[in-house]
């Protein structure tokens, strides 16, 4: 009897705790575009660079089209709930195409219903990845203020365009 009471505290602690978007399977293979694991741990090395630059450290996501990850690394130093954030900024970037700031610059102005879109993440940290005009991933930092993220993003970002001095 008490292994059966562990057993379900145990799992309604499992579902209480993870996302259910979690408990969905990702796909086998990355939509066509989508940045490969090589192109993804550039880009997080770009980010973290800046990071470090900015005396921060940070967690860094990059997702698929689809919002799935396809990295996912955190800096020593970094607080464990930056990973979350991370990726909530880059599924954000990704499910509405623009980057996450502009959720927070609506919630700044005063549009509140921001706060009800599903996934939508209001902080700075989250950029679509575009190619071709369609979203094929995007990019989430956190770990540090808003405008710290952005530029690490921003930074890692510029490997994906070409334009990364480092």
């Amino acid at each position: 009897m008490k292994r059966k009471l562990f057993l379900i505290s145990f799992l309604a602690g499992i579902f209480t705790v993870l996302p259910m978007s979690r408990l969905v399977a990702a796909p086998s293979s990355a939509p066509d575009g989508a940045p490969t694991l090589d192109q993804a741990r550039a880009m997080a090395r770009a980010a973290e660079r800046r990071a470090v630059e900015n005396h921060t450290s940070v967690a860094v996501t990059i997702v698929d089209a689809g919002g799935f990850p396809i990295l996912v690394e955190r800096m020593e130093g970094s607080q464990l709930a930056s990973l979350a954030l991370a990726e909530r900024k880059a599924r954000s970037a990704v499910l509405y195409k623009r980057p996450s700031a502009s959720f927070e610059q609506a919630l700044a102005g005063g549009r509140m219903a921001v706060l009800a879109l599903p996934d939508a993440m209001p902080a700075a940290g989250g950029i679509p990845i575009i190619e071709d005009g369609r979203v094929i991933g995007a990019i989430g930092v956190s770990g540090g203020s808003n405008p710290q993220d952005e530029q690490a993003a921003e930074a890692g970002m510029a490997v994906w365009t070409g334009h990364d001095a480092g």
